[in-house]
């Protein structure tokens, strides 16, 4: 083959192909004409390196098809701008999103630990039904199960251990919420029967405000993640019920993803609540100190999603991921 022929016959395509991958923004026509192209520079490219490996044409050539190639199929976004735009958008959004389900599932269960500690508190009945007096002493007294349980062994080992029984109670909140919300509704129940049993035992014992100054350094960020795990869930129960103007397909598939970006971000929350559950919660400081800690933190979350989850919802963020990642979807009739 004679090289300067096919360089004669060809150049004016490439020089084409050039202009096209150095402009900002291309009309309809001329994006497929950038396609067309770029096709025909890389069979170019090809014949060269089988028939005539002109070492200057190829690096001419391999260049330009290089940067047709990210014209053509969009370059690829670093991984710390995925990771940053995560939790600076999606993350926060798809919570802020949620707060008409987990901030009802919230109250709901607080008030139920409240009702069930100060009838259990208040009945020594009650109490009786539930365990015999000398495993309610076992468990309140000084030095007794609720209060060394945070101690039991390495801190390390016992944060990673709480971190994850949380995120599997999170995760089964999530995912199996598609039940139609029922397993979310039990998981609920159980977590605010435990915590109210606990609050009652110790409050009749007079030791109540050593079990809330052992539950809420940790305890205040911690249930937050559940009751948004549990809200999420209870949401995709629902849409399962009332997909609204979509397909049941369609709309389980976005609720869906959605669960998984909070999954996601929630372990993480998680894995704060369980460092402070392993670190600050048993330490010596003082009650004030501690609580004072978990406070800051859960008011920083907090802040956090009603700001930056606000602010990303307002301007059209759904906690959804990518369109490059979600896969093309058919139209729907509304």
């Amino acid at each position: 083959m004679d090289v300067d022929v096919f360089v004669a016959a060809h150049s004016a395509e490439w020089s084409r192909l050039g202009e096209l991958v150095r402009r900002r923004r291309l009309s309809g026509a001329e994006a497929d004409e950038l396609v067309t192209l770029y096709q025909r520079t890389a069979t170019h490219l090809s014949i060269i390196r089988s028939t005539a490996p002109d070492p200057a044409l190829l690096a001419r050539l391999s260049a330009l098809v290089a940067r047709a190639r990210s014209a053509v199929t969009g370059s690829h976004s670093p991984a710390w701008r995925e990771v940053a735009l995560f939790f600076t958008r999606r993350f926060p959004a798809a919570v802020y999103l949620s707060r008409r389900w987990w901030i009802p599932a919230a109250l709901a269960s607080v008030a139920l630990m409240a009702v069930l500690g100060v009838w259990i508190a208040g009945d020594p009945q009650v109490r009786a039904s539930l365990i015999s007096p000398d495993e309610v002493k076992a468990m309140t007294a000084p030095g007794g199960q609720y209060e060394t349980y945070y101690s039991t062994g390495p801190a390390a080992s016992f944060a990673a251990k709480v971190w994850t029984n949380n995120a599997w109670v999170a995760a089964t909140c999530l995912f199996l919420g598609v039940a139609l919300g029922l397993p979310v509704i039990s998981a609920l129940w159980l977590n605010s029967l435990n915590a109210g049993v606990a609050i009652g035992l110790m409050s009749s014992a007079g030791r109540g405000d050593v079990l809330l100054g052992l539950l809420l350094p940790h305890g205040l960020l911690e249930l937050t993640a559940v009751f948004i795990a549990a809200g999420t869930g209870l949401k995709l129960g629902w849409t399962v019920i009332d997909p609204g103007r979509r397909s049941r397909s369609a709309a389980l598939a976005e609720q869906g993803r959605s669960v998984v970006v909070i999954a996601l971000g929630l372990a993480c929350v998680l894995l704060v609540s369980g460092v402070i559950e392993a670190f600050v919660t048993p330490s010596g400081w003082p009650t004030w100190l501690r609580i004072g800690i978990g406070a800051a933190v859960e008011l920083l979350f907090l802040t956090y999603v009603f700001t930056l989850g606000r602010r990303a919802a307002h301007e059209g963020e759904v906690g959804d991921l990518d369109t490059q990642h979600t896969g093309d979807a058919l139209p729907e009739a509304g």
